[in-house]
């Protein structure tokens, strides 16, 4: 493991593992080729990445602040999604 922090996103490609079932890494490749599998599989888990951060960061917003509306959820996943995709910069998980 590296002694540089990184952030998501960041860093250089390292190599790991992963065990997926047959059929839904056929899926990927016939979707987006053999060439792009790791981009495809580094974007979506980057993408559950920042959907579990700002779930943290909504839940301890509600324990301090009360429950949000389904509007004023949505509404911060609009800025969360435009302040870090304009930054290109991703907050860390708790």
């Amino acid at each position: 493991m590296s002694e540089i922090p990184y952030s998501v996103g960041e860093g250089p490609a390292t190599r790991v593992s992963l065990s997926l079932p047959e059929g839904t890494a056929e899926a990927i490749r016939r979707r987006v080729g053999k060439r792009e599998f790791s981009a495809f599989i580094t974007e979506a888990v980057e993408r559950e990445l920042r959907g579990q951060i700002l779930d943290e960061y909504l839940a301890d917003y509600e324990r301090r602040q009360g429950p949000l509306s389904g509007h004023e959820q949505e509404q911060a996943r609009r800025v969360f999604d435009e302040v870090f995709a304009e930054e290109g910069q991703w907050p860390a998980a708790s």
